[in-house]
């Protein structure tokens, strides 16, 4: 009886020391795969004049820069700002690269949507800093005060807040919004967002 105790014993103390072992080694650091502050989809943009867009987008936006890389010559490889809860990255367009500005191509196939407290106050600070109205802020059918700018870097802004309107005031933008599209005429707003109810 002795021997199968004394063999249990044996067992446990080595059990007891293997899981000692494993808890005096060293755990390896987790990194995190998204960097901190980030959320899974960021816009990145390409501008030419990127560090002038970033001052404009402090002066419009109230944008606050976080990283800003820059090449000898000046150029910015890389950047990054903070428009209130969110990142934007951009860099300078170089030769060879996949990307374009707007300016090259002639245009920007998006738009970058910002939902703020007071869309009024924003709108005119971006206007005062120079951003070309493209659809004039108003109350739109979906339950948003909406307008769309463009920067002097030719992208696309769209402004908004959610707001309280009654069911009449929704009806009749809807059918104003309708009669454009039956009229011909390119409703942005109502093509772009239309957010589920």
């Amino acid at each position: 009886m002795g021997g199968i105790w004394a063999t249990r014993i044996e067992d446990y103390q080595m059990a007891k020391k293997s899981k000692q072992a494993k808890k005096s080694k060293p755990k390896k650091a987790k990194v995190d795969p998204v960097p901190k502050g980030l959320r899974t989809v960021t816009p990145y943009l390409s501008i030419n004049g990127a560090a002038a867009a970033i001052d404009w987008y402090k002066k419009a936006f109230g944008a606050k820069e976080i990283v800003r890389e820059p090449t000898p010559d000046g150029k910015l490889m890389h950047a990054q700002i903070r428009i209130g809860d969110s990142i934007l990255m951009m860099s300078d367009v170089f030769p060879g690269a996949s990307s374009q500005s707007p300016d090259v191509l002639g245009n920007s196939s998006v738009t970058l949507q910002v939902y703020v407290k007071n869309v009024d106050k924003l709108w005119q600070k971006a206007v005062d800093a120079g951003a070309k109205i493209t659809m004039p802020l108003d109350n739109m059918f979906w339950g948003e005060r909406y307008g769309q700018l463009t920067d002097p870097f030719g992208h696309h802004w769209s402004l908004s807040e959610q707001i309280k309107m009654s069911k009449a005031e929704r009806d009749e933008k809807q059918k104003q919004a309708m009669a454009m599209f039956s009229q011909g005429q390119h409703a942005e707003a109502t093509v772009q967002t239309t957010p589920a109810q």
